[in-house]
Formats: C-alpha cells, sequence, structure tokens
C-alpha cells in the first residue's frame, strides 16, 4: 500500500516557540539549513506521495510565498487557509475532499525525524491493515533529549494502541506522524476538534495502531529544543556522536 495523498498541519500560533514564531510561522523556522515544512515535503516527495494538502493560519501569507517558491519536486502543494483555527483533526476533516477515499498520511508542520533502516513514512505503510483506523508513529520517551515525565500512549506486541491508566507512566509519544484513513473521521464532531477525540474513538474501538520509531525523533517545542536539535545536526554532521 503506497500512499498517494498527505496532509501537513502548518496553521498553529507556535506560542511555546516565542519570540522565534513572534512574526514566523513555526514550520518556516530553520533546523539544519532548510525550514521544518520543507523537511516535511520533502520526505513525503520521497515517499511517492502526489498530491499534499497544506493548511495555514498564523502567517499565512507567508506560509503561501514560500510554497510559492519552492522548487518543483513532483508534488501538487494545495493550500488551505484558515480563518479560523480548526485544530488538529477539524482542519483535517477540512480536507478530506482533497485528500481522497484511500489511507493519507498526516504530518505536522513542525515534525523533524531522521529516518532508521527503513523509512517511517515506509513502516507505517507496511503496518496497515484493514483494521486500523490509524497507525501512528510513536517514539520512545527515554530516547528524548531532556526526558519527559510520561508518555502519551502504551502498546500490547500487536501494536495496539491504549491511553494511560491512572497514576501510569506510559513509554511512548506520538511523533506528529499517522497514517489515517477517512474512516477514522466518520461521525466526527463539527471543528474545531482535535485528533485526540478520534484516537480515543478508534481505541474504544480497537482499531488505533502505532509503529515504534526507530530512528532519531526531536521534540521541538520551545527555542531551546530547536538550539539543541541544530547543535546535535551540527556534530552528527561532524562525526562528533555515535
Amino acid at each position: 500500500m503506497r500512499p498517494r495523498a498527505a496532509m501537513v498541519l502548518a496553521a498553529g500560533l507556535g506560542m511555546r516557540m516565542r519570540p522565534l514564531t513572534a512574526h514566523t510561522a513555526k514550520p518556516l523556522l530553520p533546523l539544519g539549513g532548510r525550514p521544518l515544512l520543507d523537511h516535511a515535503l520533502d520526505r513525503l516527495a520521497a515517499a511517492g506521495v502526489e498530491t499534499v494538502v497544506v493548511n495555514a493560519h498564523w502567517q499565512a501569507e507567508q506560509v503561501a510565498a514560500h510554497l510559492s517558491a519552492r522548487p518543483p519536486d513532483g508534488l501538487r502543494i494545495v493550500l488551505r487557509t484558515e480563518g479560523r483555527l480548526l485544530d488538529t483533526g477539524g482542519a483535517v476533516r477540512a480536507a478530506l475532499d482533497l485528500l481522497g477515499p484511500a489511507p493519507f498520511y498526516v504530518v505536522n508542520g513542525d515534525s523533524f525525524w531522521l529516518d532508521g533502516p527503513t523509512p517511517a513514512l515506509e513502516r507505517l505503510a507496511g503496518a496497515w491493515s484493514d483494521a486500523a483506523d490509524s497507525v501512528l508513529l510513536v517514539h520512545r520517551t527515554f530516547q528524548i533529549p531532556g526526558g519527559r515525565d510520561a508518555g502519551d500512549f502504551a502498546l500490547d506486541q500487536m501494536g495496539q494502541v491504549r491511553r494511560p491508566e491512572a497514576q501510569e507512566i506510559v513509554p511512548y509519544i506520538y511523533a506528529g506522524v499517522q497514517l489515517a484513513s477517512p474512516v477514522l473521521f466518520a461521525a466526527a464532531p463539527a471543528p474545531p476538534f482535535s485528533f485526540n477525540v478520534l484516537w480515543d474513538r478508534a481505541i474504544a474501538a480497537g482499531r488505533l495502531f502505532a509503529v515504534v520509531h526507530d530512528g532519531l525523533w526531536f521534540h521541538l517545542s520551545t527555542p531551546p529544543d530547536l538550539a539543541e536539535a541544530e547543535s546535535d545536526l551540527q556534530a552528527r554532521a561532524g562525526g562528533e556522536t555515535e
């Protein structure tokens, strides 16, 4: 199964990344010499995606200008400007007509990862089955620089996802990438709404699965996160890390 469509979520306000996002859309912040948005689009193009929907709200004109100036690489990019924020799930629901009837990728515009032996997007496609409404890419919390007190999900041996129980610390965090079916949005509420609403329904139905990322993933929430990721990439480029 080779998805041909994707959506990149690029409309958020990026409040925790201030002051860097005071006048710049967060997905346009540079890392490793390229804007975060271009890293996501590059991954999708390499995976064989043909159509990508990008939503925009904060500094939407900047996002539009950047996409217009992007060199052609076979991607058909459709920009959806949101007059009001629709949240993650609402934004994708509003774009379903553009994404088509087959499963499609959804990538957070500020997600940045380095692939392991097999590209992460390819691994998501390889994990797809008719039993799934969505397959998430998750990352081990202990591998995130700086650490986190608790994760988002636990997985069983088949990769089926569950939420943590009360007072439970779970080992996986959502990495901002998923492969989703339009079926996930059946009977979805009117926007705005978060993907968490849809994931909880899928968990209850036993139809939410995940793949554990086997490469590097960077949690980019604050300016120090971005600076640390840049330093890490430069060190790796210089052969200073294992």
